[in-house]
Formats: structure tokens, sequence, C-alpha cells
């Protein structure tokens, strides 16, 4: 039986890739290779490349696999241009959802994990975040992963496929050995770009906004190391296969990091000065974003090895110093 990761060649679904197989699984991937790297996939995996819209294709993939589940990462993620090409959101990550659960109740899959976001509430009512707060996205992203919860819980109603949908908050880090790491071209996150600069491959950190309600006015976030996300997606498919019912968990680390703590723990970890300015916000961003992640670890099992943010920086740096041009590195 095997386990088909949606988006398995991009970056949370690479690690995810590699620690199912570590833990015995038979993996197959499919992506369209936009915004993954056929460079991140491992000989043991079997790679279709193909767009989860295309309903033949994910037709003859089902055909050829004996799939036992489904874990989906394969989403547009970038807030800000969701702001500017809403359409683009919802054609991929919605329209994408639809054509995804009529394939999986065609050929009688029941279980899928879906690789959601803290966007999808918006701008909370309190921090920590629980799964039960309101979901009042202020993005189109954040909008598009709760239409496609919704999609979901509705094919459950349906059809019983079950699902759990794995809500995290900001990912960073990588690969221990730094075989596998982040490389998104742009890049939008915050902790790659300021290791950009760290290698000189940038000249500057711009951070967006110090007006927020925040101690020091930028932006509070949630850090989870990519490996434990990686860790929550099996757990939440060991959930499944053990015949639980569908639900919805915050993967994070319960600790709030500004923008400004991280660039300070930046330069800590890379011994580099990084120069950095403060530039306007960027529309749709929620000021703080906590998870309250008690939930997936009482009932999940989910048990994260990373609780530092030197660490997690420095797992980071060891993938950037040593392939500074991302897959294209030779």
């Amino acid at each position: 039986m095997t386990v088909l990761v949606l988006g398995g060649a991009g970056y949370i679904g690479s690690h995810t890739v590699d620690r199912l197989l570590s833990k015995g699984y038979d993996v197959a991937i499919v992506d369209n290779l936009v915004t993954g790297h056929k460079e991140s996939v491992p000989a043991a995996a079997r790679l279709y490349v193909g767009d989860v819209r295309d309903k033949e294709f994910m037709r003859s993939v089902f055909k050829k696999e004996d799939v036992e589940g489904v874990v989906h990462f394969a989403a547009f993620s970038v807030v800000p241009e969701s702001m500017k090409d809403p359409l683009k959101y919802f054609d991929n990550n919605t329209y994408g959802m639809i054509n995804l659960l009529e394939v999986m109740n065609e050929f009688g899959v029941k279980n899928i994990v879906f690789s959601s976001t803290a966007a999808t509430y918006g701008e909370p009512e309190h921090t920590p975040i629980e799964e039960g707060d309101p979901q009042v996205p202020t993005n189109p992203y954040g909008q598009s992963k709760l239409m496609m919860e919704q999609i979901m819980h509705w094919a459950d109603v349906a059809y019983g496929i079950k699902f759990v949908a794995l809500r995290y908050f900001n990912v960073a880090g990588a690969k221990a050995d730094g075989s596998i790491g982040e490389d998104h071209a742009p890049e939008t996150h915050l902790i790659p770009i300021i290791l950009q600069v760290a290698n000189g491959q940038r000249d500057k950190l711009q951070i967006f906004g110090d007006d927020y309600p925040t101690p020091d006015g930028t932006n509070v976030r949630d850090y989870v190391q990519v490996v434990d996300l990686a860790d929550a997606h099996i757990c939440a498919l060991k959930y499944l296969a053990a015949g639980n019912k569908s639900d919805a968990f915050n993967i994070g680390s319960a600790t709030g990091f500004s923008n400004l703590q991280i660039l300070k723990a930046a330069r800590k970890v890379t011994g580099k000065e990084i120069p950095a300015e403060m530039a306007p916000r960027r529309p749709g961003d929620p000021s703080t974003l906590i998870a309250a992640s008690g939930k997936a670890r009482s009932v999940l099992g989910w048990d994260p090895q990373y609780d530092d943010i030197d660490a997690i920086i420095g797992s980071a740096w060891k993938w950037h110093e040593s392939h500074p041009q991302g897959y294209a590195t030779k």
C-alpha cells in the first residue's frame, strides 16, 4: 500500500517524503514542478509529473498505485501574491481539492492529510490560537485553504472520506544533514531571506512593518521546524489509519518570535552582521500568530524535537551554506 504525496517535490513535501521513507512507507509523488524540485525526490519514491487539476492525469496515477492515503501539499501559498491574483489561488487550491476528492472517491481512497494553515484564522481574537477559534481569513490564500477544509468536511459527510487538517504556522529549517532544504524562486519567507543576506546573496533584509501592536512593533510568528512538521503528517496518517474521526490540529511551538527577534537569533547563529531596514506593512499580514498545539501533542502523539529557535535557524543555515543557489548548486 502506498502513500501518495501531492506536492512532494516542494519544501515541506520533500521533507515529509524523506521521513515517510525512513519509517518504511512506500511513497509516490505527484508534483507539477512549478515550485517543486526534481532534485529533492529520492530514488526510492516514484514521481509523477502533472497537475492535481488534471482529472485524467490523477486517475492514471490512482490506477497505477494502490493508494491507502493521501498527503496534500499541492497549493500556492504566498500571501501578497494571493492579494494581487486571488483567482489563481482559488483555481489551483480550491478547485484542485475538489478534483482530488472526486478521484479519491472514484477509487475508494478514504484518508487524506491536508496541509492547512494558520492563515485560516485571520487576525486572532486572542493568543495562543486554539482550533475552535473563529476562522476569518484576511487574505485569499487563507480563504482558499479554509474553503478546502470546508469541502473536505462535506466530502466526509457525503462519501466518508476522513481527513486531518494540519493548520501550521511558520515553517523553517531543513534536514539535519543539509541534503534537502528550502528553495523558492522568488523567496518570500523570512528566515531563508535573512540567510541569503548572511550569504551575501542579498544586500539587506526588509522588515515589513514596525507599527504592529506587538512588543517591538514587528510581526510575531510561531515557528515549527520542517522535520517536526513532517512527523506531524505521519502521526496524522496513523491517526486516520486507526479509524479515527476527521479533525483539525494546530502545529506550532506555542512560542512567538518577532521579526526583530528572528533577525537577532540569525545574527548569533551565523556570526554575520545581516543589514536590515524597515519597510511598509504588506497587505493581508496579521500582527500575531501563535499556536496552541496541545491537541496535536495529546491526540496525535506529536512530539516535536526542535524547541529552540537557534537550532531551527542552525539547520536552515547548514542547507544555505552548502546550497547557496538552492538545488541549482552543483
